[in-house]
C-alpha cells in the first residue's frame, strides 16, 4: 500500500469516511491528480463513494439535491473551474433556498504559469483566471475556502461537512487549485473520525411554553406549513397533534409535505378563509407563509414563526409578522411543542367547536379541488386532471412525486413522509428531472416521478438528464404537462393585468413555447419508453404502462398535451 497520496486522490477516500454515498462530478482539466486517484484506488480495491459521471452541471446539482431529500444524508458535488461552477450556480441557489446541505466543489484553474507540477499549459488555464471564482456562489453557500496546501485536505472537507449539516443546513463551497492537488500527503488516517461535528440547535423551553399557552387558549388556531414536518416520527405526531387539538392546517405552495391532503384538517392550499379567523398563527417553516396584498391577518392574531431559520436571514427583505420565533429542526421543534401542550388541559366543547370549524374549511377546499379535477365532457386534459389521474394510478404504492410547475398537490392525493416535493421558492428551473433521479438512487425501491411544465423540462438540460438515467439504469416516470407556454408567467400577467391588452390577446407576448418540440423522440433517443396523450383515456392507459417498464428500471416519459390554464 502506497504510504503517500496526492491531495486529489485523497478526496474521496476522505468523503467516503464523512458518509457521503456519491460524488456527482462534470470533470475537466482541473481533474488529472482526481481521477489518476480513484484509477489507483479500483486497482487496489478501495471501496469509496460512487464517481458518477454527469454531462451537465446542472443535473449533478439537482441530482445531489434529490438524493438528500429522500435518504437524509448529503452528497458531494464536483465541477470544473468557473465555468462549470457557474452553470451549478442555480442549482447551489435552490439548495440554499430548500435548506439541502451538499459539499460543493470545483477546481481552480492552475496559479502558476509554470515550473510546478500542474502548472498552466493549454489557453484556457489563462482563460479560466478570475478575481473571484467563489463569488459566482458566495450568496449561496453557508461556507467557502480555497485548498492552500495539500494537508488542508481532511480538515477542510471535514470542516466543510459539519457546516454544511449544520442547522440551519445548506451547501458550502471548498475551490480546488490544480497544484495543490497535484502535491502529496501521508496516506494514512484518511478513514479517521471526522474532526469536527454538525450542530444542532435545540429549541428554546420557554419559547415553547409560550407558544403551548397561546395555543392551547386560542380559539382558531392554524398552522402554515410550507418544508414538511420534520421526519417521519414527527410527521406522524404532527398529524395527530393537529387532529386531537382541533388545529387548521394550510400546505400553502408547500415544497415538503407535511400532513395528508386528505387529514380532516388539512385545509387545502390556500391560507385566505382560514387566516381571516385564525387567532394564533404557527408560521412552520415558511418562506413566505401568505400572500400579504391578497391574505389579511387578523387584527390582534399571534403568529409564532418555527424552523431552522424562523426568520431566514439569508433573506434581505421579509417582514411578516413574528410575535414568537422558535429556533430548530422541526424534528426536534414538534415533538417538544406537542409534548409541552400536553401540559395543558383541553376544554373538549371548545376542540369540539375547533374541530368544526376546520372540518367546514376542509370539505369546501376538498369541494373545490374535486371540481377542478373532474374530467371534461371532451376528455381534454387538464393540470387537475392529469393530477387525479396521476394519484389514482400511485394509489398504493410507495411513492414520491417531484414536482415542477407539474402535478398540483390537492388534485393529487398524497399521504405520507417524504412523498411530495415541489420546487424550490428560488426558483431555478430544470430542478426537478435530475432531483427525481437523485432520489430514486436513494431509494431504489420506491417509485418516483417527476412531473413538470413543457418549459421546465426543456429547462432540465434533458437530453443529460436522459443520458443518465439510461446509463445508471435510473427508472423514474417522467410525466410532461405540455400546455405549448410559460404558463406561469401567463398567471402573473393576467393576476396583474386582469383586464390588460395581453389578457385579452390571442397570443400573449413572450409566453408561447410552439411549436413544442417532439418530447418522445427526445426521450426516445436514450431508449426511454414513451407516450403522447392528448385525453383521459389515452393518459390512463399511458400511465399504467409506464409504471409497468419503470419497474423494470427504464425511464417512461408521457407527454401529457393539456389545456391552457
Amino acid at each position: 500500500m502506497a504510504t503517500r497520496i496526492t491531495a486529489g486522490g485523497a478526496l474521496f477516500p476522505r468523503l467516503k469516511a464523512l458518509g457521503v454515498d456519491c460524488v456527482f462530478a462534470n470533470s475537466g482539466t482541473d481533474f488529472p491528480p482526481i481521477i489518476e486517484g480513484l484509477a489507483q484506488a479500483a486497482e487496489a480495491g478501495e471501496d469509496l463513494p460512487q464517481a458518477l459521471v454527469m454531462p451537465h452541471e446542472h443535473a449533478a446539482m439537482g441530482m445531489a439535491h434529490g438524493y438528500y431529500l429522500l435518504s437524509g444524508r448529503a452528497q458531494a458535488v464536483m465541477l470544473h473551474t468557473n465555468v462549470g461552477l457557474a452553470n451549478g450556480a442555480i442549482g447551489a441557489l435552490n439548495a440554499a433556498c430548500d435548506h439541502v446541505p451538499m459539499v460543493l466543489m470545483s477546481g481552480r484553474t492552475p496559479v502558476t504559469e509554470g515550473g510546478r507540477f500542474g502548472a498552466r499549459t493549454v489557453p484556457i488555464g489563462w482563460g479560466q483566471e478570475m478575481r473571484d471564482q467563489t463569488a459566482l456562489v458566495r450568496e449561496a453557500a453557508k461556507w467557502d475556502y480555497e485548498l492552500k496546501f495539500p494537508e488542508q485536505v481532511s480538515p477542510m472537507l471535514d470542516r466543510a461537512h459539519a457546516v454544511a449539516n449544520s442547522t440551519p443546513k445548506g451547501p458550502v463551497y471548498l475551490s480546488l487549485p490544480r497544484e495543490v492537488l497535484c502535491e502529496t500527503i501521508p496516506a494514512s488516517g484518511l478513514d479517521a473520525a471526522p474532526l469536527q461535528r454538525p450542530v444542532r440547535i435545540a429549541p428554546d423551553a420557554a419559547a415553547l411554553e409560550q407558544a403551548a399557552t397561546w395555543l392551547a387558549a386560542a380559539r382558531a388556531p392554524l398552522v402554515i406549513a410550507q418544508r414538511g414536518a420534520g421526519d417521519a416520527a414527527s410527521f406522524d405526531a404532527f398529524g395527530a397533534w393537529v387532529a386531537d387539538w382541533g388545529i387548521a392546517v394550510s400546505s400553502w405552495w408547500a415544497t415538503h409535505l407535511a400532513l395528508a391532503t386528505d387529514h380532516p384538517c388539512h385545509v387545502g392550499a390556500d391560507p385566505g378563509a382560514a387566516l381571516a379567523q385564525a387567532d394564533v398563527v404557527v408560521v412552520l417553516d415558511c418562506l413566505a407563509p401568505w400572500w400579504p396584498d391578497r391574505h389579511p391577518l387578523r387584527p390582534g392574531a399571534k403568529v409564532i414563526h418555527i424552523g431552522p431559520d424562523p426568520l431566514f436571514s439569508r433573506y434581505p427583505g421579509r417582514s411578516f409578522p413574528a410575535d414568537l420565533c422558535i429556533a430548530g429542526e422541526s424534528a426536534d421543534t414538534l415533538p417538544a411543542l406537542i409534548a409541552e401542550m400536553g401540559k395543558h388541559a383541553r376544554d373538549t366543547d371548545e376542540i369540539a367547536v375547533r374541530r368544526r370549524r376546520v372540518g367546514d374549511l376542509a370539505r369546501a377546499d376538498r369541494d373545490r379541488t374535486a371540481a377542478a379535477a373532474r374530467p371534461r365532457a371532451d376528455g381534454a386534459l387538464t393540470k387537475a386532471g392529469v393530477s387525479r389521474a396521476l394519484g389514482a394510478a400511485l394509489d398504493g404504492l410507495p411513492s414520491a412525486v417531484f414536482s415542477e410547475l407539474g402535478c398540483v398537490l390537492g388534485a393529487l392525493p398524497r399521504r405520507d413522509h417524504r412523498s411530495w416535493f415541489q420546487e424550490p421558492h428560488s426558483g431555478g428551473l430544470g430542478w426537478c428531472f435530475p432531483a427525481a433521479l437523485g432520489a430514486r438512487m436513494a431509494a431504489p425501491d420506491r417509485m418516483v416521478v417527476a412531473t413538470m411544465g413543457d418549459g421546465s423540462y426543456i429547462f432540465s438540460n434533458p437530453v443529460a438528464c436522459h443520458q443518465i438515467a439510461e446509463s445508471l439504469g435510473i427508472g423514474i416516470l417522467v410525466l410532461v404537462l405540455n400546455n405549448h407556454e410559460w404558463g406561469a408567467v401567463r398567471q402573473s400577467v393576467r393576476g396583474l393585468y386582469p383586464d390588460g391588452a395581453a389578457a385579452r390577446a390571442n397570443e400573449m407576448p413572450l409566453t408561447g413555447l410552439g411549436p413544442s418540440p417532439d418530447f418522445a423522440a427526445i426521450a426516445g433517443a436514450s431508449r426511454a419508453w414513451t407516450a403522447t396523450v392528448r385525453d383521459e383515456a389515452g393518459l390512463a392507459k399511458a400511465l399504467q404502462e409506464a409504471l409497468s417498464e419503470v419497474r423494470t428500471g427504464r425511464l417512461a416519459l408521457i407527454d401529457a398535451q393539456i389545456l391552457p390554464d
